[in-house]
């Protein structure tokens, strides 16, 4: 008898060890010292300095995920324009994404009502098959996603938020009480992200002054890029979207990567075979540091990507216009100087200033 309940109170204590190690291995261990509860002072465009700041905090907390393993950096890295270099993401049980992390940059015009941003307007589609269109929305759907950071609910996110012993402070900073919700959770990170933008790379500071900094290929390039190739006709450098929004034809496109693919993208979201294929057309900023490309980040290079369009553009029912002709896939048999111009002239795109600025940085190291 004294045996069994021995043996009885044995189980008990292992499972209470185990529970006790269970619940640290899902607590948030972030001290003061690696955390600073005052908002730092940047402009964080289109919000308050310390709403900003909390958004930053959120985007690089891994206890936002179900099991504290990642973060919505964990996927989307500042020093490659907040994109990935896997071709296919890892979630909080190590399960991969079904296609590749976009950069974030540029994205001002889907914030609130659509009107803040360095020359952007209207709504921008987001996700490749642009089934949303307001950050408030998208930045709450990796958080609840099965394969991405697994919280059953973004109500379970504000008990956990709730239990922390920074973030009462940093929402009292930022909205004036400790009061921590879903709409705060969105704004602040929508607000951060909305401030990720890219203007300062070469080809912007060409654009704004008088002094041309190309080197005689990169010159090449540009005039191959906006002349011969026409490149520019889907994507749009003079604006900081990096396409035309003025209509989803300029926005989300089928590129004949397949006769026939099996991800439907903005097919799925519309329903329409006419839609079938089409993905959202990719900001340029940053290009050369946002591999592997394509929705499904089949392409390593951006020599595989200019190949694609050279000889490999495939005749899809639902092919752009602007990669046709005569009803014919265009095939523009680029030879390799020219190639070798365009990858030259699209590392012009590089931002240093976004993937090297602290006030996108992760909050938790030492600044």
């Amino acid at each position: 008898m004294k045996t069994t309940i021995l043996s009885a109170c044995s189980v008990f204590l292992i499972l209470i060890i185990f529970i006790s190690c269970s619940q640290e291995e899902i607590t948030p261990n972030v001290s003061k010292s690696t955390l600073s509860l005052s908002t730092p002072d940047y402009n964080y465009l289109a919000v308050s300095q310390s709403e900003g700041y909390l958004g930053r905090v959120l985007f690089y907390d891994k206890s936002v995920s179900v099991n504290n393993s990642i973060s919505c950096a964990s996927c989307h890295n500042q020093a490659l324009a907040f994109s990935d270099h896997k071709r296919f993401s890892s979630g909080f049980e190590s399960l991969t994404t079904s296609r590749n992390s976009p950069p974030i940059q540029n994205l001002m015009g889907a914030f609130g009502n659509g009107d803040i941003g360095f020359g952007t307007t209207g709504n921008q589609s987001l996700f490749w098959d642009g089934r949303e269109n307001k950050l408030e929305e998208m930045v709450l759907k990796p958080i609840t996603h099965n394969t991405e950071m697994g919280m059953r609910s973004p109500e379970d996110l504000v008990g956990k938020l709730k239990s922390t012993s920074y973030y009462p402070v940093l929402f009292e900073n930022a909205f004036g009480s400790e009061n921590i919700t879903v709409d705060r959770i969105s704004k602040a990170l929508a607000g951060f992200v909305a401030s990720i933008e890219s203007n300062k790379s070469r080809f912007d500071i060409n654009q704004n002054t008088l002094v041309n900094s190309f080197s005689e290929q990169e010159k090449r390039g540009q005039d191959l890029f906006f002349g011969t190739y026409n490149c520019n006709s889907c994507h749009n450098l003079l604006l900081p979207t990096g396409y035309d929004p003025s209509s989803l034809s300029n926005e989300m496109v089928n590129i004949g990567l397949e006769m026939q693919t099996e991800d439907a993208g903005f097919g799925g979201v519309t329903q329409s075979s006419g839609d079938h294929g089409k993905f959202k057309i990719p900001n340029l900023r940053n290009v050369a540091v946002t591999g592997p490309y394509m929705h499904d980040g089949r392409f390593e290079t951006l020599g595989e990507v200019i190949d694609h369009y050279s000889t490999e553009v495939k005749n899809s029912p639902n092919l752009d216009p602007r990669l046709k002709a005569n009803g014919q896939p265009l095939v523009l048999n680029i030879p390799g100087e020219d190639k070798a111009d365009l990858i030259a002239f699209l590392h012009t795109l590089t931002d240093q200033n976004l993937i090297s600025n602290p006030k996108y940085s992760n909050p938790f190291e030492e600044e």
